[in-house]
């Protein structure tokens, strides 16, 4: 795959081939597979994958049986880990390549993070093991003008660099120890057929033995790359999304490592890759001398960007000594990267169809964490005490319809309605000017400076009520009036429409 991308990629390739040949190899492999992610989403009908059981076939033999079965292993290995070890369930998860590795890290709030221990499977002294380094303090800014720049300071964002990998095997130590817990690598889901009283799931591993196994509900948590959610939401399983990439590497000449970067534009709107895209990095600083860098951008599904991964990388290393000066000790641990979806719920309350009796779609495969700070990892482990204990009574009541699994959901209303902001976030240059996002992220900026520090904590942790979201918006738009033009030209009036129903939603929900 490598001397594919030579010619279309070099600073790809010349960057990649650092890391050695087969770690090259592998890293790109699973990028081209994310990246065909964009090809799924052309199709007009997605393969239906999930089946009436009446269409098993009769000489079928079921092999193994459990309660639950899941299929990824990065989010999936938490929830799995607490159904296996908290409740006692019987599980076995499948991934199609090795559970518990991920494509990327995650950086999260000690505080955040320590709600894992209301599970009572993670304790304290295990969770504060898998936190690399924690750092003082954390700034977003965006590109402007030296005199109107804004640089503002957040406490408690963000500030704990997590070691994905730790942590996800951390959890699968402790499914594998339960007693109730299998792991099957290199194994592919492939359908599953449902039946009244039960699911049967069709696998494949690598060497391309098929197996049934059969199971009283079955979890996606295949994130984006779900054929599942494709299925049930008629091939738009997201309206939006973030492409990021990065690496973790050393030899940074000018990495500040008790500082994370959190959102840091360094130039105006690219148009180097379509109609337009405002990129955007973040850095943290990871374990010992390692600085972690990330470019992404926000973008709606259907815009003209190029929005593969491999063509983001490419920028990516182009651009990155304009963010990070690599010095000459300057090396590569390792690539991350990944697709962060979102969906704009069209409703004063979910829209987005995250179940079919006796199947449950968690993580990105359901799609329900906001992608501007907080994403998947943290919506999953906000959500996972009543995730788990919501699916432990569903088993336990036999109640595992659609109507009653779509109430096992890490859905927020308050959550809902700040995608509605991510949009803004997404360069159009139909109706934005060269700076909109920039000079428009810095009024926010600006005026989050003015506030009581709750309110930039709660804006960048997912956590804000409605009378501080509605306090913001108004300062904004009285300090920069161009935003309410260009709400009406960004979202128009089915946008707009939307924003109010969501913010109805928000009003009325008990969860408020």
């Amino acid at each position: 795959m490598l001397e594919q991308i030579r010619e279309t990629h070099p600073l790809v390739y010349r960057n990649f081939i650092s890391l050695g040949r087969e770690n090259a190899e592998h890293s790109l492999g699973r990028i081209m597979e994310l990246d065909r992610y964009w090809a799924q989403l052309e199709r007009r009908e997605p393969p239906a994958v999930l089946l009436s059981g009446d269409l098993l076939p009769q000489d079928v033999t079921v092999g193994e049986e459990c309660d639950l079965l899941y299929a990824g292993g990065t989010l999936g290995m938490l929830h799995a880990a607490v159904m296996a070890e908290g409740y006692h369930r019987d599980v076995l998860l499948i991934d199609r390549g090795v559970a518990g590795t991920s494509t990327r890290d995650w950086n999260i709030s000690r505080e955040e993070l320590l709600r894992l221990t209301q599970t009572g499977v993670f304790s304290v002294g295990e969770l504060e093991q898998v936190i690399v380094r924690q750092y003082n303090t954390g700034w977003v800014e965006f590109f402007a003008e030296e005199s109107r720049r804004k640089r503002l300071y957040i406490d408690h964002v963000l500030d704990c660099a997590v070691d994905a990998d730790k942590l996800l095997g951390l959890a699968k130590r402790k499914l594998l120890a339960s007693g109730h817990g299998r792991v099957l690598d290199h194994t592919t889901f492939r359908r599953c057929y449902v039946f009244p009283d039960s699911v049967v799931v069709e696998t494949e591993d690598e060497s391309g033995k098929v197996s049934y196994i059969r199971a009283q509900a079955f979890v996606d948590v295949m994130g984006v790359l779900s054929p599942v959610a494709m299925q049930l939401n008629r091939n738009r399983p997201h309206t939006h999304v973030c492409p990021t990439v990065g690496t973790i590497a050393s030899g940074f000449a000018d990495a500040d490592y008790d500082t994370g970067e959190i959102l840091a534009s360094t130039e105006h709107a690219d148009f180097s890759a379509g109609s337009g895209r405002q990129l955007i990095w973040e850095g943290f600083p990871a374990k010992g001398t390692e600085y972690i860098t990330y470019l992404f951008f926000y973008d709606a599904v259907d815009s003209d960007n190029d929005k593969s991964l491999l063509g983001l990388f490419e920028a990516y290393f182009r651009k990155l000594d304009t963010y990070k000066r690599r010095g000459p000790e300057f090396v590569i641990h390792r690539p991350v990267f990944g697709i962060i979806p979102a969906y704009d719920h069209d409703g004063t309350g979910r829209q987005k169809e995250i179940a079919a009796d006796r199947v449950l779609l968690f993580g990105d495969a359901a799609t329900l964490g906001s992608p501007l700070t907080f994403c998947g990892f943290g919506s999953m482990v906000r959500n996972l005490p009543k995730l788990t204990a919501g699916l432990d009574e569903a088993l336990s009541r036999n109640t595992l319809g659609k109507r009653d699994l779509e109430s096992i959901s890490a859905y927020e209303p308050n959550v809902a309605s700040m995608s509605n902001l991510m949009k803004y976030m997404c360069y159009d240059a139909r109706s934005d000017e060269p700076d909109f996002v920039n000079e428009l992220m810095n009024e926010v900026m600006i005026v989050l400076d003015t506030l009581p520090h709750r309110y930039r904590l709660a804006m960048f942790r997912d956590e804000m009520k409605l009378e501080e979201l509605m306090t913001v918006l108004l300062k904004v738009a009285w300090r920069y009036p161009a935003v309410l033009k260009s709400t009406w030209q960004k979202l128009g009036a089915g946008g707009t429409v939307s924003f109010l129903k969501n913010l109805a939603g928000w009003a009325i929900s008990p969860t408020r």
